[in-house]
């Protein structure tokens, strides 16, 4: 059951490793630090969308308008971290 710990920790590590990603990508492209019409940049943006857009649609969807402020990433890493206190503080569930 350890195992089922590790894995999801691990799940857990890498969407906010993609999440973060995608924030500082985006600051990039705001302040045209990177071009979009440039094909790995283009790539990495696209694909990085597609991962994280399902997630934060349905978010957007409970949060209200803010104006042009995006808080659906940030709703979403305190939602991570929670569930690892969550499972932190379980861990002999799975033990």
């Amino acid at each position: 059951m350890t195992s089922i710990f590790q894995i999801l920790s691990a799940a857990l590590s890498l969407l906010w490793f993609i999440i973060i990603a995608h924030i500082i990508m985006s600051w990039l492209v705001n302040f045209q630090v990177l071009n979009i019409r440039q094909p790995l940049v283009a790539q990495i943006w696209y694909g990085l969308n597609r991962i994280l857009e399902p997630i934060y649609s349905k978010i957007r969807k409970i949060l209200p308008a803010m104006g042009g402020l995006d808080l659906a990433p940030m709703v979403l890493i305190f939602g991570i971290f929670a569930l690892r206190v969550i499972l932190a503080n379980n861990i002999g569930a799975f033990g």
